[in-house]
Parts: C-alpha cells; structure tokens; sequence
C-alpha cells in the first residue's frame, strides 16, 4: 500500500510536471526579430528608422508588430507613419500605417506608468517573406509636421504568426 501511494504520486507529479511544462512552452512566442531605436523626444519628418532582418525561411509566417513609445507630452491621439520594406531583388513597398495611442476620450493606450506609453501594434497577421535574404525596413513619420515631440523610440517585431481557429 504505501508503495502504490509512493507510485501514485509519481505519476501525479509527472503528469503536473509535463502539464505545466507543456502550458510554459505554449505560451511563449520567441519573436524571430525585435529591434528597437531610442529617438530622443522628437521625430523630424527627415529622420528615418530603418531595421534590417536577414530571411532564411520564406514558407514559414508571421506576425509584425510595430513597438512605439510615447510620452504624456505627446500632442494627438495618433501617429501615421509610412513603412518601406526594401526586399533583397531591389523592389519595394511603401505602406501608411495609422497608430493609435489614445482612445477616443484622450485616454493613453499601452503599458506603462509615470509620463512614458509602450504600445505594441500588430500591422501585419500571418505575413510571408517572398524570398530569403536581407530585407530593410525603413520608417518615416507622416504627419505634416517637422518635429513630433514626445515619441521616443520606433521598432519592429517579428515573431511565429499565431493563427487563430
């Protein structure tokens, strides 16, 4: 009796082991690429942030996020910024994004405390690179003003798409 009680808990401490194993795993999605670039407390319409990622699959997808960080001090609800993505045969494509960092009622979105917002924003679900090689992403601010003061830093995050059924 006392070794089928010895034996029994083996396998409940086995079975939670792997369970919990199992739950940490799934949960974590290693991000393939995540850069990001402190641009002081101002963005000038001249100034541009480029990440380059080197492609080796061009089957598997993913998911791109766009990472900003702004300050209480910035002065809309929003952000729009062009993205060129530079591919490894010489094309290109320019996309206008429109990031939101407040709701409606003036609220800032994202984490953080104190003056400083982190918002992480999906642009792109279940993306496919065409073709290995280096790619260039390259961000510019869009919004017909010379300086954007209080956005601090701009990056990019790659990570395994995570498909929804």
């Amino acid at each position: 009796m006392i070794i089928r009680m010895s034996m029994s808990k083996i396998i409940w401490i086995n079975f939670y082991a792997f369970f919990l194993l199992f739950l940490v795993s799934s949960c974590n999605n290693q991000a393939y690429f995540d850069k990001t670039k402190d641009i002081g407390n101002s963005w000038k319409a001249q100034e541009k942030v480029s990440f380059v990622v080197e492609i080796t699959d061009s089957i598997k997808a993913f998911d791109f996020y766009i990472n900003i960080r702004n300050t209480v001090d910035y002065r809309y609800s929003n952000v729009f910024v062009f993205l060129k993505t530079n591919f490894p045969d010489g094309r290109y494509s320019i996309d206008t994004i429109n990031i939101w960092l407040a709701d409606p009622q003036g609220n800032w979105l994202g984490k953080g405390f104190g003056k400083y917002r982190d918002n992480s924003v999906l642009f792109k679900h279940d993306g496919r690179f065409p073709m290995k090689g280096k790619y260039r992403f390259e961000f510019e601010q869009a919004m017909r003003e010379e300086s954007l003061v209080g956005l601090s830093a701009l990056g990019i995050r790659i990570e395994d798409s995570r498909i929804k059924e």
